[in-house]
Order: structure tokens, then sequence, then C-alpha cells
């Protein structure tokens, strides 16, 4: 009796926590309940609290604790010279394998490093440079008046929506920002609403199976844990390259777009 009794208790929960998490999902892909850039107001039974560590914010997703956003004052940081060599961020740009026409979303643009190299490369479509801090994107818009590129625009999302339209984007693009969303699986269901059909998510992230990169901890990820993760809101890897001196470049399609 005692172990109908807790096999009923356990089923309740499971019902009770993928309730939660279809309604969460559901509502980040069609904008229904609360509004989302109030997270608080979410359901979120799929993160957990823990204290934080010194480069995080005390919120787990799928056993990783989420880092602290870079805010727009490390911007120097991130238009650093030397950033070529260490990263071969021209290697990236090549491997992007970009049409012309593209709609290509850079989701965590931060000050446009890579929207506007990647705006030469679809000269028949546009670039959606995409943060949810105000100084990046007026940082943006001024290099956009500057040099006078007529398809790079700015979005400003919040926290738990990328504010992409519908089966938009042939692209969406994330470096090295993914490991910072305070709302990973909400975010990602926007991303993924906003996927034309066959459209790619190409995921660059800091190697979290090196420990000679010299990079925090928190500001990496595993491949196992980044395919975990993606997989939760539908999409499958189909490639991963590691031409980079440091970072995983991940492909992730659809899974109904997948070819077994």
């Amino acid at each position: 009796m005692e172990a109908l009794k807790q096999r009923k208790k356990n089923l309740r929960r499971l019902l009770s926590y993928h309730g939660a998490l279809l309604l969460c999902v559901f509502s980040a892909l069609f904008g229904t309940g609360a509004a989302l850039g109030d997270s608080e107001a979410l359901p979120a039974p799929h993160y957990q609290a823990t204290t934080a560590s010194p480069d995080g914010i005390g919120k787990v997703f799928m056993g990783r604790e989420i880092s602290h956003v870079m805010g727009h004052r490390g911007a120097n940081w991130l238009e650093r010279p030397q950033r070529v060599q260490e990263e071969r961020t021209d290697l990236l740009m090549e491997s992007l394998n970009l049409n012309p026409s593209d709609v290509v979303v850079d989701l965590g643009a931060g000050t446009g490093y890579f929207s506007f190299p990647m705006a030469t490369k679809v000269p028949d479509g546009k670039v959606l440079a995409v943060d949810i801090q105000p100084e990046m994107l007026a940082i943006i818009e001024h290099r956009t008046a500057n040099y006078g590129v007529p398809n790079v625009e700015t979005v400003l999302a919040s926290e738990c929506d990328p504010s992409l339209e519908a089966s938009s984007a042939d692209v969406v693009l994330l470096v090295d920002a993914y490991h910072e969303f305070s709302c990973p699986l909400e975010v990602m269901a926007g991303v993924v609403a906003s996927l034309k059909p066959g459209g790619r998510v190409l995921l660059v992230e800091y190697r979290g199976e090196d420990p000679t990169i010299g990079i925090k901890p928190l500001h990496t990820m595993t491949l196992a844990q980044a395919e975990k993760e993606m997989a939760a809101v539908g999409l499958a890897l189909t490639s991963v390259s590691d031409e980079l001196p440091k970072q995983h470049l991940m492909t992730f399609q659809k899974k109904e777009h997948v070819i077994d």
C-alpha cells in the first residue's frame, strides 16, 4: 500500500513538472500568459536555486549554473585587437556559410563585432543585432550610421524573450552569449519559433572540456551540456567544428528538419 501511494505521489510530481514546463515553452512560443520579460511571473520548475558562485547568479538549468552577464562596460574587451588571433574570428566568419539573401540574427550582439562583417555577406538580406542592453544597441546604431550599413537592424530583447518574429530567421548566431542567458529555455524556445524551415542555430562557446583555455568555468560549455540543453527546445546537433583555437562551433536544427 505504501509503495502504491509513493508511486502515485511520484506520478503527480512528474505530471506537475512537465505540465508547467509545457506551459512555459508555450508562453515563450506564442506569447500567452505572463509578460515574457518578467521571469519571476513564469512557472519555472526547470530552474533550481543554489548559493551563487563568484561568477554565477545562483540559478541552475539542467545542472549548469548560469553566469553573470558581461555588461556594456566590457565593450572594449569585445573589440580588443588581439581577439582575431586569440579566437580566430576570421575563421569563424568563413565557417558560417551564409547565403546573400539570408536573414541572420546576432543574438547577444554586444557591440556588433560579428553583425557588421556578417552584413557584408548578406547584401540581399539583413542582420538583426539583438541584445538586452540598450547601451550595446546604441553602440551598434552609432556604428551603423557612421559606416553607412543599411542592412543591420537593432532589436531590444528582454531576459526571457528574444523579440523575434515567427519563421523569420535563416540563421541565429550566438557567440559566447548563451551561457549568460538568465532564461535559457524561454529564450531558446523563442529562437526555435523564429526559424524558417531548414533554419540553423550556430552556437559558439568556449570548450568546457578543456581546462587549459584560461576561461572561467561558468563561461564555458561542454558539447554534451550544449546538446542536452538545445534538445530541451527541440533542436538537434547536426555538426560540430573544433577548428577554432578555444571554442566549439555547434550547428543545430529543428529535429523535424534533421535527416538521420
